[in-house]
């Protein structure tokens, strides 16, 4: 059961050789980030000057598996051979190879997959002298300033598109097309142009600072593109190296945003929060929060009743689907979080002790 609920359409920016060209079924929302602003930064890029500096530090990834191949990109992170691009880039790869931007080519071993972060760590036995690792700036990036996407756009070896970041704060739907969707949430939007290929590639501000990486273009846009937060990057990229995966917290619920209608339909007093429309059996919420118990008829439409609305975590404002996700991606498995839901007219404090998020499809 997934924690919230998309539609849209997005293009994963990958390239495919074969049946392996990833389209997936996805939709455009807002989650809030609470990592700290951005320090001042320059309105304006001297992208030549960017590019000299980063280029060297970013690698064209080519997979194999047994239903074709694909291009990504990917970079360096670290003096210890371990690179970074996204988990839809090697998934299910039977062999990956990266190309470094003077030619030099490595066979590298995928040592770690988050799905829910679209993250991978890759490792190569030896970088040149000149792949040095990419600073990773966790801090988010305002709207507005300069930013420039590195990688492989169709192939393209050693492609800069520039842009600015268009917003943050981004729930980009991933998964499917044969499998359930998910949202990765905070992600950022930018105009550099994000195109197939350029998933893994880090996109870099001014100071050629890691923001985010790529991991979508919006499909028939010419300047709508995502990136994985580096503050994500921050948090599951050492346990990627480290253990080879990364625990998501998971509270397991399904939840509709508190329109007009719906306070409406369940006779509020508040237009924020989620409404609780269903738990998932054995989920931590299954005990502690209540689901709807049914519909009432709004101007035609079917609206569920009766579950709880929940207003805030850990006095984490909540109001949206999206700020749920955003909350939940700071918790970890084991974590017991306090939990405010409006319950009969009530505010209610309810403690939920949060578990691992279970792999796509399995809850």
């Amino acid at each position: 059961m997934r924690e919230h609920i998309a539609v849209g359409v997005l293009l994963l920016a990958l390239v495919g050789w074969g049946p392996a060209t990833a389209v997936g079924s996805t939709t455009l929302e807002q989650t809030p980030e609470t990592r700290p602003t951005a320090q001042a930064q320059p309105t304006d890029c001297d992208f030549t000057q960017l590019y000299d500096e980063t280029i060297g530090s970013v690698v064209t990834v080519q997979v194999r598996s047994q239903t074709g191949g694909g291009i990504g990109s990917g970079f360096v992170y670290d003096d210890s051979g371990h690179i970074v691009t996204n988990q839809h880039v090697v998934a299910n790869a039977s062999a990956v190879e990266v190309q470094f931007d003077r030619g030099e080519w490595a066979t590298a071993d995928v040592i770690g997959t988050d799905v829910y972060s679209d993250l991978a760590v890759l490792e190569v036995n030896d970088t040149p002298d000149y792949a040095d690792p990419l600073a990773v700036n966790g801090s988010q990036p305002e709207p507005g300033r300069p930013v420039a996407a590195l990688g492989s756009p169709l192939g393209l070896r050693g492609t800069i598109t520039n842009g600015i970041v268009s917003g943050t704060n981004r729930s980009l739907p991933a998964g499917g097309p044969d499998g359930p969707t998910f949202p990765i949430p905070n992600t950022i939007q930018t105009t550099a142009a994000i195109n197939p290929g350029n998933s893994g590639g880090p996109l870099v501000n001014c100071q050629g600072q890691v923001v985010g990486v790529n991991t979508a273009g919006a499909q028939g846009s010419d300047n709508t593109g995502f990136a994985v937060p580096a503050s994500r990057v921050e948090r599951v990229v050492p346990a990627l190296v480290q253990n080879g995966s990364y625990a998501n917290s998971y509270l397991g619920v399904s939840t509709l945003d508190v329109s007009p209608i719906v306070a409406t339909a369940n006779d509020l007093n508040v237009t924020r929060g989620v409404l609780v429309v269903e738990t998932v059996t054995g989920s931590p919420a299954a005990e502690a929060l209540r689901g709807s118990t049914g519909t009432r008829q709004v101007d035609g439409l079917e609206v569920p009743v009766g579950g709880d609305v929940i207003l805030s975590i850990d006095g984490q404002r909540i109001n949206s689907a999206e700020d749920l996700g955003s909350v939940l991606t700071q918790k970890r498995p084991g974590e017991t979080v306090t939990v405010t839901v409006l319950r009969n007219g009530q505010r209610v404090e309810v403690r939920v002790v949060l578990a691992r998020r279970p792999q796509p499809g399995q809850a």
